[in-house]
């Protein structure tokens, strides 16, 4: 199972998904690697982080870019499930990650800068598909203002994703202190507090994503 998170706009919250669905598989008991294909390096970072931290539980992380399709192939071999962090714009190693996945995600904020990149992305994920039948594509609205008056927007951005062929997940995440929080400390929002809601938003979109249980 090869999930790899794109996306051709920076800040939508690729790398937070990356860090707490690898933490909910590697807690089910899944052989997990987190792979940073991000220049910015932003899961290593993290992984670093949590390495001083003994009360976590282990979780593999590397770094690579460009055509990382061999390497993609070579660690299928040796983990149940990879999740790779692509960097916020059409790279070799974004397209090469989608010539192998089993599954990609694409998150959007609810914003306008961020859903004018579906025309592109669209077209990104069609020649993909043409190599590789089998993934399975979906997006997800990420960071959406709490407020009752904010809902329209979830729903339009749903909307708008599913015009350019990229099904959104039900599931979406609320902009919350605690996924930054969570972050500084090289933990996941599972580990970090008690912020259930945060928790659940995880949860449900790994159980959407993968079809399995919440």
């Amino acid at each position: 199972m090869i999930l790899a998170i794109i996306g051709e706009k920076g800040g939508s919250g690729k790398s937070c998904l990356a860090q707490n669905l690898a933490v909910l598989r590697r807690r089910r008991g899944h052989r997990v690697l987190l792979l940073d294909a991000d220049p910015h390096r932003n899961s290593v970072e993290w992984a670093l982080e949590r390495e001083q931290n003994t009360a976590l539980i282990s979780l593999h992380c590397e770094e690579a870019h460009g055509d990382i399709r061999l390497l993609l192939l070579d660690r299928a071999r040796h983990f149940d499930t990879i999740i790779v962090d692509v960097a916020g714009a059409d790279s070799d190693a974004m397209r090469a990650a989608l010539a192998v996945a089993t599954h990609v995600l694409i998150p959007f904020r609810p914003k306008r800068r961020d859903l004018r990149t579906l025309p592109n992305m669209a077209e990104v994920i069609g020649e993909a598909l043409e190599g590789n039948p089998d993934l399975q594509v979906r997006s997800v609205i990420t960071q959406v203002n709490a407020l009752p008056s904010q809902v329209k927007r979830l729903l339009d951005a749903k909307d708008i994703c599913a015009s350019y062929g990229l099904p959104p997940l039900q599931a979406f995440t609320v902009n919350r202190n605690v996924y930054d929080d969570a972050d500084e400390d090289g933990s996941s929002v599972l580990e970090f507090g008690a912020d259930r809601q945060a928790i659940e938003e995880i949860e449900m979109i790994a159980a959407e994503l993968w079809q399995e249980a919440a």
